[in-house]
């Protein structure tokens, strides 16, 4: 009998391997033959499930997607909401070479995403999906300010995350202290300020 083949489990395992070139390597190193010989397959077998380099860095941002959501199915949920978005971020970023892979492919998708909207727009729809279970969090929650839309601040808590994992990139030494400034500033943003501005 042939050989059956699970495509999607070789296109896994093909993104893995441009995960691990990316981390190893850097991005400018990403091609179909180096994500072949990673993968142990030769540049036609990947060119079969990835025509192209943006076709595998596609598949590679929606497996790290896939990743984020797994990793945040598993977050412990119990506790304050403070301390469980908290969690949420910690999952997010890159303190292993996995999610440090993660990071960067989306670094780049930001960078071809300032010239082509098609990149953008799939960041953008990233963005939007993680907000909202970002913001139905916070607005479930009596522990957190309401002075502005759940959304909004949402939008603020992950461009706080976006920010630190983009630190960890180039200091990896300085993980502790960065985890520990996060709180700091995760913690202020979500309190109503002391002083509210007078009504107009």
């Amino acid at each position: 009998m042939p050989k059956v083949v699970d495509r999607a489990e070789q296109r896994r395992e093909i993104g893995s391997a441009l995960l691990r070139v990316v981390v190893r390597d850097g991005m400018e190193q990403v091609s179909v033959r180096t994500v072949a010989a990673e993968a142990g397959r030769s540049a036609g077998a990947v060119q079969k499930y990835f025509a192209t380099k943006d076709a595998m860095l596609r598949f590679a941002l929606d497996l790290a997607d896939e990743r984020m959501v797994e990793r945040f199915a598993a977050v412990d949920r119990t506790g304050p909401v403070p301390v469980v978005l908290h969690r949420y971020l910690v999952a997010s970023l890159p303190l292993d070479d996995v999610r440090r892979a993660e990071v960067l492919v989306r670094h780049a998708f930001a960078d071809k995403g300032v010239r082509d909207d098609q990149y953008a727009r799939v960041l953008r729809d990233q963005d939007r999906d993680i907000g909202r279970v970002v913001a139905d969090l916070l607005a479930g929650s009596d522990e957190v300010r309401h002075d502005v839309d759940p959304l909004v601040l949402a939008d603020a808590v992950l461009a706080l995350a976006d920010g630190f994992a983009a630190r960890m990139l180039y200091t990896r030494d300085q993980d502790e202290a960065l985890l520990l400034a996060m709180e700091v500033a995760l913690s202020g943003l979500l309190q109503p300020p002391l002083l509210q501005p007078p009504q107009r």
